[in-house]
């Protein structure tokens, strides 16, 4: 299918002239030649593959702010104040002079600080090479409609997630607590209570956290950045870029959106771990390219 040069008209093949302008075909072939730069097809939704001649134009056009230096610059501010700590029980004539729990503690948030720092700054420099374009297989962006669904979704999958792992720690925390409440002569108000108010908590954490990440999922800037060892969804970063990490599952899904599923595995002191990614994706965009570059 041809386009006339004059008015972008689109043109049956073997026309002899436009039907819109009366534009001759003779001088659309030789319009053709040096075609029209203004003229360019409707583009849907903001969604592209990403190619090596592409990255200057993606350099211009994905505006994202890099979080992850946010989180370094946050740790390394942390870091300071608690060295501060740490230091003034060793100096004279302050408040904290021989208060050595609390330099204790104040290297313990040092030292944990430094650590976040240090592992978010490498976050950071990988999130960056998405950012410019150097490391993307493809990017896009949600609509609100789809960006509603997939917060949904995330929020109804924590929801049932948490509710399952609230009922067995619950159970287990009674029976724990009534052996020690039926054996004990002294104390069974207080360890009573105690029982109630770990269930609380335990409570407040399973069926507040998913509030908390539907809240922060809805103000995300609705950005996705596939690359090959790590991903930029929606305002989370996702990282399988290190030892003993990789992609286990990688499909086209149609349920409960049209998207990427993405399940990728991890190792850390807690051993390996994994964790599924449901992206939604534009109709028009080849998943199956993003697939193929994902596995090879």
């Amino acid at each position: 299918m041809n386009f006339c040069t004059n008015c972008g008209q689109k043109l049956v093949e073997g026309a002899k002239d436009c039907p819109n302008c009366g534009e001759k075909m003779g001088l659309l072939n030789k319009k053709q030649e040096t075609p029209d730069s203004s003229i360019q097809k409707p583009v849907s939704r903001q969604s592209s593959i990403i190619k090596p001649s592409d990255l200057d134009q993606i350099n211009k056009t994905i505006s994202l702010k890099n979080n992850q230096k946010r989180t370094v610059n946050k740790s390394l501010i942390v870091a300071f104040f608690s060295l501060v700590i740490t230091v003034l029980p060793f100096y004279n004539n302050n408040p904290l002079t021989g208060f050595w729990t609390i330099a204790f503690i104040g290297m313990f948030v040092f030292l944990s600080a430094i650590i976040v720092a240090f592992i978010f700054k490498s976050r950071a420099k990988k999130l960056q090479t998405l950012i410019t374009g150097e490391n993307v297989l493809a990017s896009w962006k949600f609509n609100e409609d789809d960006k509603l669904g997939y917060v949904n979704y995330l929020f109804e999958n924590e929801k049932a997630k948490n509710k399952g792992i609230f009922w067995v720690t619950s159970i287990l925390i009674v029976v724990i607590f009534g052996v020690f409440i039926l054996v004990i002569n002294e104390g069974k108000a207080v360890m009573l209570l105690v029982m109630f108010a770990l269930i609380g908590f335990i409570g407040l954490f399973a069926f507040g956290m998913p509030i908390y990440y539907k809240t922060k999922n809805l103000n995300g800037d609705g950005n996705v950045l596939i690359g090959k060892k790590f991903a930029y969804i929606n305002g989370f970063f996702h990282n399988w870029d290190f030892p003993l990490s990789g992609i286990k599952k990688c499909r086209v899904i149609n349920e409960p959106f049209y998207g990427l599923h993405i399940q990728y595995y991890y190792t850390d002191r807690t051993f390996t771990n994994t964790e599924e990614l449901n992206i939604p994706a534009p109709q028009e965009l080849d998943l199956k390219h993003v697939i193929n570059e994902l596995k090879g």
